[in-house]
């Protein structure tokens, strides 16, 4: 690709020196607008049909979202039906607003107040493209031709509006967008907005929404901030205005610009759930409000069930979220590197360790628990995984914690049998992967028979360990006895009388793996082998001295290989 010296036209910021939205932090919730409805439903190859619209809109209720556009019910009659069977069959919550979308147009003006007609609360949303390009190029009009339509549309409004509210009392407010708002000239954008709230009569106490729309997404998400911060400024009668944004994503910093841009004081943002949108979308309000969420900012909504969020928003736009999409994503939670796997791991059992009050586990920025999301998948395996991964695996499958000295070595036999699959391996493969290698692994000894009993020296009172029982060598039951410190060091002394020798024992970790009547224990066995060396076995009984010994025998039988 060429480089596009001469074919592109930068774009040119306003000049804002002292501009103070980066010293601002984002401490609650902006008041939330979903479009998912209008602008969501318009960017769809098959738009929602009437079932799909109404599950999507009792899911947003559901979510909390208090402002829903629900349709441009003067484009067509599907919409125009749309809206009259939210309001006919009263599917509308008494503390929901609906927000309709309609063109500074009379005819169109007129269409979508019969269609909000028995509704409580309204926004009528009216705009007209303002931006320097549109006018040269769409409108062939100046500014002063564009200030017009917005204008008379504005007195059409106000005038239907007083119609309607000693009509039905309906409760209607105002909410005007210039349209492709970040290519307008600033001060022409201020301009305009202000003869809409004249002309509408707006007060502190019935303010209009001023949505002020980066319809194109033209630039760094910086610059966004500054013309908000501008705007802002140069307005009068702040008060009589709810600063709102609506955010595109065509540079990919949709989400970027909408935080730096409620730093700079915007009040509301209208976007979409997972960022469905014209062109590459809309701001994204599921990443937004997470993202506030894990900065201990309650964003007023609720995702704490985010795969059934998912599932309804795959179903009614028939689009697949994209695994690595934020917090969403199939893959978000997972890790398959080492390095990141064994410090999830650490910081799981850290949590554990401490009680930490405090979410501090590293590579995960919120508790995937908080979404109802499972903690099986946060560490998957395949041929890039580390020692620690398996290992954590195992723990939160079944339960079993292998003893660290045991990870480099279990790690290997994964990541061998991952390369030989050639793919990721599952929670339940590495389990038969371990029992396989480890719990059941069948080899040249085998215990048959088992008892203990203590035995004390007189002279020195000192107390030992006896062992007698029958073992299996290649099939072949032998009789074997044993005295020692303990149940391992008499089975060891035991086992020298079928030709064991050499083997010294290194380590030992036991723990319960089940509880109740059945409890069971599983045993770790480190094993020094005499050709240098060590190895593991594992044993597993309800019998807490039979299950150290059969990690011994496994242990033994896996060195003979």
């Amino acid at each position: 690709m060429k480089a596009p010296i001469k074919k592109y036209i930068p774009f040119q910021g306003v000049k804002l020196q002292d501009r103070t939205w980066p010293d601002q932090k984002i401490t609650h919730a902006p008041a939330w607008c979903s479009v998912d409805l209008r602008d969501g439903n318009q960017a769809l190859v098959t738009p929602m049909q009437l079932e799909e619209k109404l599950l999507l809109f009792k899911t947003l209720v559901d979510i909390g979202f208090k402002e829903i556009e629900v349709g441009f019910p003067s484009a067509s009659e599907t919409e125009y039906e749309i809206i009259r069977t939210l309001i006919d069959k009263n599917y509308i919550p008494d503390d929901v607003t609906i927000q309709v979308l309609v063109q500074s147009r009379p005819e169109l003006i007129k269409r979508t107040f019969d269609a909000v007609k028995g509704a409580k609360n309204v926004i009528v949303h009216f705009y007209n493209s303002t931006s320097t390009l549109q006018r040269k190029i769409v409108f062939r009009e100046e500014m002063e031709g564009i200030t017009k339509i917005a204008v008379d549309g504005a007195k059409l409004i106000r005038t239907l509006t007083e119609e309607e509210i000693a009509k039905s009392g309906m409760n209607i407010r105002y909410e005007y967008s210039p349209e492709s708002f970040t290519g307008t000239e600033m001060d022409y954008a201020v301009e305009i907005c202000e003869a809409v709230m004249e002309t509408l009569g707006v007060t502190k106490d019935n303010p209009i929404i001023l949505n002020l729309p980066s319809t194109v997404e033209m630039s760094t998400p910086n610059t966004y901030a500054d013309q908000i911060e501008y705007f802002i400024r140069k307005m009068r009668h702040r008060e009589a205005a709810i600063i709102s944004l609506h955010p595109h994503n065509d540079r990919g910093t949709g989400v970027a610009a909408t935080e730096l841009a409620l730093m700079a004081g915007a009040d509301r943002v209208e976007g979409t759930l997972f960022g469905n949108g014209e062109r590459t979308g809309n701001v994204d309000i599921v990443t937004l409000a997470l993202n506030m969420y894990s900065q201990n900012v309650d964003p007023q909504l609720d995702f704490s069930h985010i795969n059934d969020l998912k599932k309804i928003c795959e179903q009614v736009t028939k689009m697949p979220i994209h695994a690595r999409h934020p917090y969403a994503g199939e893959l978000v939670f997972t890790a398959f590197s080492g390095s990141h796997q064994d410090a999830i791991r650490k910081g799981f059992e850290y949590m554990a360790d401490t009680n930490s009050p405090y979410w501090e586990v590293p590579y995960l920025p919120i508790n995937p628990a908080d979404l109802s999301r499972d903690y099986e998948p946060v560490i998957r395996i395949n041929s890039q995984s580390g020692k620690g991964g398996a290992a954590f695996v195992m723990q939160q499958t079944v339960g079993y914690h292998l003893p660290k000295e045991m990870h480099p070595e279990f790690g290997d036999i994964v990541k061998a049998a991952a390369d030989q699959y050639g793919d990721e391996l599952g929670s339940n493969q590495i389990v038969d992967i371990f029992n396989k290698e480890y719990v059941n692994y069948k080899g040249k000894y085998a215990i048959k028979k088992l008892k203990f009993s203590e035995e004390s020296e007189e002279a020195s009172a000192a107390t030992h360990t006896k062992f007698v029982g029958e073992v299996l060598v290649d099939g072949q039951p032998f009789a074997i006895s044993g005295t020692g410190n303990g149940p391992i060091d008499s089975f060891f002394n035991a086992l020298r009388q079928v030709g064991v020798e050499g083997y010294e024992f290194i380590n030992y970790h036991e723990h319960a793996i089940s509880s109740g009547s059945v409890s069971k224990a599983i045993s770790y066995i480190e094993l020094k082998v005499p050709q240098d060396g060590h190895i593991f076995g594992v044993g597993i009984d309800a019998n807490i001295n039979r299950a150290s010994l059969l990690g011994v025998i496994n242990a033994i039988n896996r060195s003979l290989r």
